[in-house]
């Protein structure tokens, strides 16, 4: 009966079957042929490292019956497992095509391929043999035939709409139909990049800056699971392969760069953030420069796209982690918030607000009084907002102990910029919530220095009566113009009768 099987595996494809067959991301010619890879800001398709093993037509066909014919790792001597490794790489360079046409097309072949990848990745993990140097070559070339590919377009792209909004709008993410191979493939990447067993002195010579920047590309892919092996695996290379940080770290910036002032249209920019906060948690202090400079060119101009809130979360993380390590960025950092607060879009206000009160709760008080005057100013225009959550926001730091510390030592110079702020709440406020909390405001800083602030309501007082009289003024003048112009025009009109 097997021998049956076997004679059935190896026979020829039928040419007409053979051209109907066409794999997807693989050429159809012979290994000297392109992979297309994917580019960042375009997504255009361009040339690569070939794969090694078959491709094309009849290659498919040709894996079912290499599949049936190679026997498991254990089945065989540990001398004979190498080139074994190489034949089975063989079979998953071989990159099937997922989409709706072709979902049930080559079921057999493609199941095996998946259980050839499974195979690989167990022995990986199991650490049973190291692997030789032309063994890792062929697995990194296998690797990027199936995961190098182009990206399908975005949403936006295809509809037009803004992609801010359709990032914060989308519930549904786009899931990729090849996922069951491409989580296997990836899967083995990571087991060989975290093996005690890889040597980096070797393997840097193929995951080198090349597969490094077209790995990054694929941050860009819309399948979050992607994205969340993509983060494991960029953070395993840098933790392990020395040589590749700074380039990682410059990589990373150009993307956010680009982000920032050209696209404002990346899936990837949380993902990473998280990287990078993991990485900002490991500086030494002192602190470079070119951590300043990252930190003040591309982590603080994240505010200023609209998507932020996509992302804020993972930014804030970062932004704290700066402030925590080197308390004298606290300047730096208040001052480019302010620098990028929104005017019109009250929901970034709130995160803005909240991100304010986990940076200040790392400063100390030399940094807070070189940047409280434009801070309170600002926070003063929140204050008398009219949407109530933006209001409200701002009132809450007030509850936080070390901002009210650092507010009563400076209370000489913050209570004259918001006490207008307040009184004018307590006036006129539409919302009840806001009026109650500001009420307590007003009531700290009474008991914080009765004199300073009777001194300041006196002040407000003088100013409302100054406003007051020359509104009235301002009205004397326009109804003194409007009389003059009624006389004249009555002195024209006798002129006319006579």
């Amino acid at each position: 009966m097997f021998n049956k099987i076997m004679k059935r595996g190896n026979r020829k494809v039928p040419k007409s079957d053979a051209d109907a067959l066409r794999p997807s991301s693989s050429s159809s010619a012979a290994p000297s042929s392109s992979v297309p890879t994917v580019n960042h800001s375009s997504r255009s398709v361009g040339p690569a490292s070939a794969p090694s093993g078959p491709a094309g037509p009849a290659a498919a066909s040709s894996s079912s019956s290499m599949e049936l014919s190679l026997p498991l790792f254990r089945d065989v001597p540990v001398a004979d497992r190498q080139s074994l490794f190489l034949r089975k790489l063989q079979i998953c360079s071989i990159v099937f095509d997922f989409s709706d046409s072709n979902c049930l097309r080559y079921a057999r072949e493609k199941e095996a391929k998946r259980q050839t990848l499974v195979e690989l990745v167990d022995f990986v993990q199991s650490g049973s043999a190291r692997l030789s140097e032309p063994v890792q070559e062929e697995l990194v070339r296998a690797i990027s035939s199936n995961i190098f590919r182009p990206l399908p377009p975005q949403a936006h792209e295809n509809t037009g709409a803004d992609a801010a909004g359709s990032a914060e709008e989308d519930d549904e993410p786009y899931l990729d139909p090849a996922w069951p191979h491409l989580q296997l493939v990836y899967e083995l990447l990571l087991r060989y990049v975290v093996s005690s067993d890889t040597d980096t002195k070797l393997a840097k010579r193929y995951l080198d800056h090349s597969f490094v920047l077209r790995l990054l590309d694929l941050f860009d892919s819309e399948d979050p699971r992607e994205r969340e092996y993509l983060k494991t695996i960029l953070h395993r290379i840098y933790g392990k392969f020395m040589v590749h940080r700074p380039f990682i770290r410059k990589s990373i910036n150009n993307i956010f760069y680009r982000f920032i002032f050209e696209t404002e249209r990346h899936s990837g920019i949380g993902e990473l953030l998280e990287i990078l906060g993991s990485i900002i948690n490991g500086f030494a202090l002192p602190m470079k420069e070119e951590h300043k400079l990252f930190l003040v060119r591309a982590l603080i101009p994240l505010h200023k796209p609209k998507s932020v809130s996509v992302y804020h979360q993972q930014l804030l993380y970062c932004i704290t982690q700066f402030v925590e390590k080197d308390y004298k960025l606290a300047d730096t950092v208040i001052r480019g918030l302010l620098k990028y607060w929104p005017v019109t879009n009250c929901g970034k206000e709130v995160l803005f607000l909240g991100e304010l009160e986990e940076v200040l709760e790392a400063t100390q008080s030399l940094e807070f009084q070189k940047c409280m005057v434009p801070l309170f100013k600002q926070i003063g225009r929140c204050l008398n907002s009219s949407h109530f959550q933006v209001a409200e926001r701002a009132l809450f730091l007030w509850n936080n102990d070390h901002i009210v510390g650092l507010i009563a030592q400076n209370r000489n110079v913050i209570l004259p910029i918001i006490f207008e702020a307040l009184e004018k709440n307590i006036q006129s406020h539409w919302n009840q919530a806001v009026h109650g909390l500001t009420a307590n405001v007003r009531k700290m800083f009474l008991e914080m220095d009765s004199d300073l602030f009777e001194e300041c309501q006196q002040r407000y007082i003088e100013k409302e009566a100054k406003a007051k009289s020359l509104e009235e003024q301002r009205e004397m003048a326009w109804r003194r113009l409007e009389a003059a112009v009624a006389a004249k025009s009555e002195t024209e009109d006798m002129v006319l009768v006579n």
